[in-house]
């Protein structure tokens, strides 16, 4: 007989799943005089989109979207869902328009997650000089409705490629651009095409920017699809013909059992029916826009091709041994068990601990009903029919090959921390556990480990020791490894004037040292400040965040030397730009000496007021006049660029004002004094 296995990820990836439950929920709640549309169609699935158009939603194009909002102003309001593709920028900035003009025009953008991060590394990409300086690229479909929304967000020059061969084949023109490389894939592209594209470019390109892209959603089902594929003697690929993430895992699909067909779903049930039966093992998998109904449609469809053979298998006497490696279909799932048909009126049972040997798995999240598991007999019943399984036993040595193979092949692995226990932290992965000491949990010597708990860590196994299968894992590699590659990209793209945003990690007598991002560099003392000060600390305190910029570096020394201060911020550029000779000033003194008087101007610059200059008598000392702190209003009588000095005047002021005086009319001066 025919076994029908289904792949666990088929179906609807988060973000389309959260589109088509946007637009479900819009149409039982719309009002009678709410229209909805769809900007294209949501997903790529015939079925669902025909069903759409039963409900009433309408697919539309941009070019229809001016008359539609205005049709808004006097009619019913309308409401339009942004695929999960996305939309080119124009695209977007016509709806933000759209919706300001037109009050009952509405717009849902249910772009996917991983498409809209893809669209702000365009954007970031383009941002102040990157325009002209990088080269934006793509591993992807370049008619794809993903594609062409975020090419749309580079407006700089950009090539968009269908593999790592085409990438290579231009690899010429690429590097004659003299540009910085920025690679993306799109989310649904092959992961193996995408390593071998990054290996392309890494090769030519020191200096490139490469942004992980694919969805990891995409990345598990193709996994899944590949293994599942190599295990069976036939696969059936369900998703639309215009779906580029099915396309990718037909070929996923084939390329691991030759005999692999594609369906859409309800129209090709005919050829579904044939298929099953001429085979032993038959795989379902399907694209991430395939709803689940067309999935249990097309098993339910394969599944009754069985039924037959169900009947006379199920009509011979079977019996299971301890030891043997039996499969199962699950009919019933708890947290502490799985219940497993195992046919012949058998019913097998794994306990949560046989399950799994990882505390954190909660079994209800992690299996379904339908799905089929294999473990091995380690106690029958006979009489009761029912048989006690240990999945853990099948599974140990598979997972256990898969541990030690990340170790050899140096693979970034990810773990929720399930303990912190003496000496250091506990993971687990591929079922099994992975002992992180506290020396290589990156955490300081002596410190808390606490925190860690429950949370997601990246590390590598450092480590197998067998019989026992014990690991030992290490997250420190991982973020030096982090660290030295963040150190390369930074000395790669480091020049003189380029500023940075950093944080103050220290500081000395003699300057402060800013965290530029894995990276420090020195402010000097003398650069922190037009004024004199005393210490780094007169101006700057550990944790500020500062804006500096290189003056110098050294590369072979790991050296770079700082600036703060700018031009912008000298007090001699901020007095020059607001004064000019012959303007009256409101200045503070600030010191007397016998031959004059020093004023404050601005923060920064002071003036001589000369001691012929204070009074319109002949005065003894600056202080039968004047005192410090006080605020007078006083002349800008000279300006010396080159020494950087200012001559004030207080007697000009009064000498205008007795000249003022001396020229009104004799009456006048009478009224005045009069009053």
């Amino acid at each position: 007989m025919s076994r029908v296995l289904i792949a666990r990820h088929a179906g609807f990836c988060p973000g389309v799943r959260a589109a088509t439950d946007r637009l479900a929920r819009a149409v039982r709640e719309r009002s009678p005089e709410e229209r909805l549309y769809t900007l294209g169609h949501l997903i790529h699935n015939e079925d669902y989109n025909l069903a759409l158009e039963r409900a009433g939603v309408r697919t539309v194009t941009a070019d229809e979207l001016s008359a539609l909002a205005a049709a808004t102003d006097g009619g019913a309001s309308a409401r339009v869902f942004i695929r999960a593709h996305g939309i080119p920028r124009a695209t977007k900035r016509l709806l933000q328009a759209l919706t300001a003009a037109h009050p009952r025009f509405f717009v849902e953008d249910c772009t996917c997650p991983f498409v809209a991060k893809i669209h702000r590394i365009a954007e970031e990409a383009e941002a102040g000089e990157g325009k002209a300086q990088n080269l934006f690229l793509c591993i992807g479909s370049e008619q794809h409705p993903e594609v062409e929304g975020f090419m749309s967000c580079f407006d700089g020059e950009k090539r968009v490629y269908a593999d790592a061969a085409a990438l290579e084949a231009d690899m010429d023109r690429i590097k004659s651009s003299k540009k910085r490389p920025v690679m993306v894939a799109q989310t649904t592209q092959k992961l193996t095409e995408w390593k071998k594209s990054q290996k392309v470019l890494k090769k030519y390109c020191t200096n490139a920017l490469i942004f992980d892209t694919i969805c990891n959603v995409t990345d598990q089902r193709q996994t899944e699809a590949a293994q599942l594929a190599a295990e069976c003697d036939g696969m059936v690929v369900i998703g639309g013909k215009e779906s580029s993430n099915t396309a990718k895992l037909y070929e996923i699909c084939r390329s691991h059992c030759a005999d692999t067909i594609r369906v859409t779903g309800r129209a090709d049930l005919s050829l579904v029916r044939p298929f099953a039966l001429a085979h032993r093992k038959v795989g379902l998998a399907a694209g991430a826009s395939t709803p689940s109904e067309i999935i249990e449609e097309v098993h339910k469809t394969m599944s009754e091709m069985e039924n037959f053979a169900e009947l006379l298998a199920n009509s011979v006497d079977k019996t299971l041994n301890t030891g043997d490696i039996v499969s199962g279909t699950i009919m019933h799932v708890t947290d502490t068990e799985l219940q497993l048909d195992l046919g012949a009126g058998v019913t097998g049972y794994i306990k949560a601990e046989r399950v799994t040997d990882d505390p954190s798995v909660k079994l209800t999240e992690a299996y379904k009903v339908g799905d089929v598991v294999e473990a091995k007999v380690i106690r029958v019943s006979d009489i009761e029919g029912v048989a006690e399984l240990d999945k853990r036993r099948v599974d140990s040595g598979k997972n256990w090959q898969k541990v030690v193979a990340a170790k050899e092949e140096g693979t970034v692995l990810e773990a929720e921390v399930a303990d912190v226990v003496k000496g250091g932290l506990t993971v687990f992965v591929f079922g099994n556990r992975v002992f992180i000491p506290a020396s290589q949990s990156g955490v300081p010597k002596d410190g808390d480990l606490a925190p860690l708990k429950g949370t997601t860590v990246k590390f590598k196994v450092i480590e197998t020791k067998e019989p026992g299968n014990k690991a030992i894992g290490s997250i420190r590699v991982v973020l030096r490894e982090e660290r030295r590659a963040q150190e390369e990209a930074f000395w790669a793209e480091i020049e003189e004037g380029k500023t940075y945003t950093g944080a103050v990690k220290s500081m000395t007598s003699y300057g402060a040292f800013i965290d530029l991002g894995g990276v420090d560099g020195m402010v000097h003392t003398s650069e922190l400040s037009w004024k004199r000060i005393k210490s780094p600390a007169d101006v700057l305190a550990v944790g500020d965040v500062v804006t500096v910029f290189v003056k110098s570096f050294d590369k072979e020394k790991k050296r770079i030397s700082l600036g703060y201060k700018t031009e912008e911020t000298n007090p001699w550029f901020i007095f020059t730009s607001q004064y000019q000779v012959g303007d009256v000033v409101p200045v503070k003194i600030v010191s007397m000496m016998p031959f004059g008087a020093f004023a404050e101007i601005v923060d920064g610059v002071d003036g001589l007021i000369h001691i012929s200059q204070i009074a319109m008598t002949r005065i003894g000392k600056p202080a039968d006049v004047l005192e410090i702190g006080q605020s007078v209003d006083a002349k800008i009588i000279e300006i010396d660029n080159d020494k950087q000095k200012v001559s004030l005047s207080i007697r000009a002021l009064l000498e205008e004002v007795a000249a003022a005086e001396a020229a009104m009319p004799e009456e006048a001066v009478e009224a005045t004094d009069a009053e």
